[in-house]
């Protein structure tokens, strides 16, 4: 088993663990009948009944678990039992066992048999339940999780959503932001999800993005959410890296702009929406906070960039601000109250003047927060804009979504500090999911790390930018990657009913075959 990702020594070592702790209970068991019945036999018959035991063990865990090929299960399943089982073939004269040891050997082939068949049962009618619904062995599904939940392993997973994923084309937009002709900021606002859990598909690709191009133009990159749902999680790391290649492609900034709009904010229905323009471009953001804020569709921000379009806007970037989690979502009442919202903060900034701005950046990653506590490697990234006298932030922590009321405190933070108005992001980061045992799987910012420490390091950053603040132009990138594949939601639901369904099977199958197979072993041993 040493190539086997799954059963390093460790857990070879606990199945064997286990499997003798089962053997040894029916020795134990067997030795009492056997003083009480004064028969030798039945002690040597209960032993073997011990070993079948066992081995059906550890060919039940094996065959589900393991990556290995059926032969090397199968030696790796019944080798430590046989050794086990050797010194007893020769204590016959020391036990008084009557046995005869070409019976021994006969018992010993008959469990071997019935353990394998009863297994291999198993394992067929479990299997069968996935190939019915999607054409592939459950058992399949089962390792791929089991490896990517014990070993952190992405390739097995990925390559079933690899198989059900379908292409699509994805959008990326980047609003750079320079200052004496260097870049010194970047917003980057990716049309696709970044899903499912923890280092599967697109999961870690916020932190990628930020990542590539930090290194790249020696910057603060921002990495908010765009508008998209699990729709458009990737579904593999080989997808990733056509969105990694077109960033690297899509550097060489031109056509900056020096003017900007101040920033304006609107309501509607308690939807928010707040933009500011920067050259022809307008950045839109929208939440429902302190309402919860879910995964807002696509077909949101086609209706938005078409009306910013139809107002002479050359195009606009719209961020699901990705900021509160509090109760059920009504996505249909949310998506008209906050088309309404940032329609009329368009038509605002239409009247507003265009003034030459300032920028002013900064980023602090918290060493004590961790994937487990909410928080991505990403940290805490802020960009401040000057416009004139107003002064307005974007904050973007790396998590998915925050508690509510978290935002409304970081943005009376920022006005204490001259900060008049501003927005706070999170990147939606699927890293932090499938980390932790809780009802969301994942915990947001704020519900188990420490509000007063964050709120604090927010402030540390922010004044690091207002003190940072200088002239800046911007500019607006835009693009599209054909043909990434992508494991959309129905696929992913599947998946889980589908471990659903294999689980009702396994359990059924479970109370049908080991106990009757268990009891036709005992009775061939006891009768013979």
């Amino acid at each position: 088993m040493k190539t086997d990702p799954i059963f390093n020594i460790r857990r070879c070592s606990g199945l064997s663990l286990f499997s003798c702790l089962t053997w040894f209970g029916l020795i134990l068991l067997s030795s009492v009948v056997s003083v009480i019945l004064e028969s030798p036999d039945v002690w040597i018959r209960l032993c073997i009944l011990g070993f079948f035991v066992a081995l059906l063990l550890r060919l039940l865990v094996f065959s589900t678990t393991s990556f290995a090929s059926l032969g090397k299960g199968f030696v790796s399943s019944l080798l430590q039992p046989t050794l086990c089982f050797i010194p007893i073939l020769s204590m016959g004269s020391i036990i008084g066992y009557s046995l005869e040891v070409h019976h021994l050997l006969l018992f010993l082939l008959l469990s071997i048999f019935i353990a394998s068949l009863t297994v291999s049962l198993f394992v067929f009618f479990v299997n069968h339940v996935g190939r019915k619904s999607l054409g592939v062995d459950s058992l399949i599904v089962f390792k791929a999780f089991m490896a990517n939940w014990t070993e952190d392993l992405n390739a097995p997973l990925e390559s079933l959503f690899e198989r059900f994923g379908n292409e699509q084309n994805v959008k990326l937009s980047l609003l750079a932001f320079r200052t004496k002709k260097k870049i010194k900021a970047v917003m980057v606002v990716p049309a696709l999800h970044p899903g499912p859990f923890k280092n599967v598909g697109s999961s870690q690709v916020t932190f990628m993005i930020q990542s590539i191009l930090e290194n790249e133009l020696q910057c603060i990159v921002s990495v908010p959410h765009g508008l998209s749902s699990h729709e458009l999680d990737l579904s593999s790391q080989l997808q990733c890296q056509k969105i990694a290649e077109f960033l690297l492609g899509s550097i060489d900034f031109s056509c900056f702009d020096s003017k900007a709009t101040p920033f304006v904010r609107t309501q509607k229905n308690g939807a928010k929406a707040n933009c500011q323009v920067f050259g022809n471009c307008a950045l839109l953001a929208l939440t429902l906070s302190p309402k919860t804020m879910e995964d807002l569709p696509q077909v949101l921000d086609r209706m938005i960039v078409n009306e910013a379009e139809k107002r002479g806007f050359s195009s606009a970037i719209v961020v699901d601000a990705h900021n509160c989690i509090e109760g059920p979502f009504k996505p249909d009442e949310a998506v008209d109250s906050l088309r309404v919202a940032a329609v009329t903060s368009l038509e605002q900034t239409l009247a507003l003047p265009l003034s030459p701005f300032e920028i002013g950046t900064a980023k602090v990653i918290p060493k004590e927060f961790t994937v487990k506590d909410g928080m991505g490697p990403g940290g805490i990234t802020v960009i401040i804009t000057k416009v004139g006298e107003q002064k307005t932030a974007y904050i973007t922590v790396d998590g998915n979504n925050m508690i509510s009321g978290l935002r409304e405190k970081i943005l009376s933070l920022l006005r204490e500090i001259g900060i008049v108005d501003g927005e706070v992001f999170t990147t939606d980061t699927h890293m932090v999911n499938g980390v932790v045992l809780t009802p969301r799987g994942y915990h947001p910012i704020g519900e188990v790390i420490d509000e007063a420490k964050l709120i604090d390091y927010v402030r540390q950053a922010a004044v690091s930018a207002l003190n940072d603040l200088e002239p800046a132009e911007a500019s607006l990138r835009t693009g599209t990657i054909s043909n990434v594949k992508v494991i959309g939601e129905k696929q992913i639901e599947s998946l889980c009913v589908l471990a659903e369904e294999t689980a009702k099977q396994a359990k059924k199958l479970a109370v049908l075959l080991f106990p009757v197979t268990g009891a036709l072993l005992t009775t061939l041993l006891l009768l013979v």
